[in-house]
């Protein structure tokens, strides 16, 4: 009997042994699920072979633009609201007449079959099961008709631009077949990014061998062998809509990305734009906005949505970060009624209230939905979506909101330099709260 003087220590020492005969077992114990999205992505690469974890982890050239992405979160500081009764809290919002459950979104992104089989069929399901939406990239590993087939949607569709309107069309009534219910036009692919590690770690098309993934062969027999079996068992690096429609005429998967790639064409223009808008009667939003130049010719060409993105620093490096970018493209949107998105860097629920605060109605995550699958498949992504969930709605109470309208200008602290806007760039009308600019 250890009496009162222990001071409850046998209590205390209980469950500390059973986490250590837990940890001595493998079994884990408290706290060893992942905590954080990088706790996801560090799970994901520990489970990867270096070619495909490259493939969605790096960026163009130096990184420069990807780094802002994260870094420019880091710069803008929160403004609670304090006092306030925050014990019944919404993250819903209402975004083209539907309402979701959530303001995270789930990004297009290009062959995820070849992180794990069950590819788009594990985001849309985890998005649905979220009361979220899942964008089907145009290079998806399943079919947009597949994975409308398998998952009850909200779906949306990501067209890229190719320069002969024969060529995009088909897509656009592929989407409408399936029942996506907006079309995302992505603009800043006229060509392929400058992606110098792909080359590197030699996933290229055709894939090659090179110093760097001989050698993670010879380091990590295990994860290369696990994704052989990955490529095996799923979709691999076929693009389920390139073969439906037919537009590389049948060719094996590696043929079809290749060919992929080799249709881009740096012509894409406003009149091209406008002869979409022609042909999709729901939602259609641009993607790549940086600028509020772009924004407003976006507007001028009837689009509803614009995604501030610089492509996660996949395309252009030296691009501004995304959230850098939004302040002024919300300024040149002010009043039109256009919708504003934000993809590019959001890892934390903090990062999604800065973005919303400096108005974004919603944001995308891209790489972290990814990590998820490639961490654990369908529930790697419940866990990301779970993890930015838990986190918000934490985060809201500490900021003293109750739901998510009513963050604005006045909720967050901008570095001064933010203000500075280029020649011909309007302004956004007034707030009251301009003390938000840091001094």
């Amino acid at each position: 009997m250890t009496g009162p003087r222990f001071g409850g220590l046998a209590d205390l020492a209980r469950p500390l042994a059973g986490d250590l005969l837990r940890l001595a077992t493998g079994r884990g114990g408290p706290g060893t699920g992942p905590l954080s999205i990088e706790d996801v992505r560090a799970l994901a690469r520990k489970r990867s072979c270096a070619l495909p974890f490259s493939y969605v982890d790096s960026a163009a050239e130096d990184s420069t633009t990807h780094r802002a992405n994260l870094r420019a979160f880091d710069e803008v500081t929160l403004r609670p609201n304090l006092l306030t009764d925050v014990r019944e809290r919404d993250r819903g919002i209402r975004l083209f007449g539907r309402t979701l459950d959530s303001p995270v979104l789930l990004s297009p992104t290009g062959m995820p079959g070849i992180q794990h089989p069950d590819a788009e069929f594990a985001g849309a399901g985890a998005a649905h099961a979220a009361g979220t939406v899942f964008t089907v990239s145009m290079a998806s590993s399943h079919s947009v008709t597949e994975i409308a087939a398998r998952c009850p949607g909200p779906l949306w569709f990501q067209l890229y631009p190719w320069g002969n309107p024969d060529d995009f069309t088909p897509y656009v009534e592929l989407a409408r077949r399936a029942g996506c219910e907006a079309l995302v036009v992505t603009l800043d692919t006229p060509v392929g990014g400058n992606r110098e590690a792909d080359v590197r770690t030699g996933f290229t098309m055709p894939p090659r061998i090179t110093r760097a993934n001989a050698g993670e062969v010879l380091r990590h027999p295990v994860r290369f062998g696990r994704w052989m079996k990955t490529l095996a068992s799923g979709p691999g690096i076929r693009m389920g809509n390139i073969a439906e429609t037919g537009a590389t005429g049948g060719m094996n998967a590696v043929h079809q990305a290749t060919k992929f790639e080799s249709k881009f064409v740096p012509g894409f223009s406003a009149a091209e734009l406008a002869l979409v808008r022609g042909l999709w009667t729901g939602p259609l939003l641009v993607k790549g906005i940086t600028t509020g130049e772009q924004a407003r010719t976006a507007h001028a060409a009837g689009v509803d949505g614009v995604i501030v993105s610089n492509h996660g620093g996949r395309q252009l490096d030296g691009l501004p970060a995304a959230l850098r970018a939004l302040p002024e493209v919300a300024a040149a949107l002010h009043g039109t009624g256009v919708e504003i998105l934000l993809d590019g860097g959001i890892r934390r629920g903090t990062d999604i209230l800065k973005a919303l605060a400096l108005g974004a109605r919603a944001v995308m995550i891209g790489r972290p939905w990814v990590w998820g699958l490639a961490a654990a498949g369908r529930p790697g992504v419940d866990t990301v979506l779970r993890i930015l969930h838990t986190e918000l709605e934490r985060d809201m109470a500490l900021m003293g909101i109750r739901t998510l309208d009513e963050l604005g200008p006045h909720s967050v602290n901008v570095p001064a330099a933010w203000a500075a806007r280029p020649a011909g760039v309007a302004a956004a009308d007034p707030e009251p709260a301009s003390s938000t600019l840091a001094p």
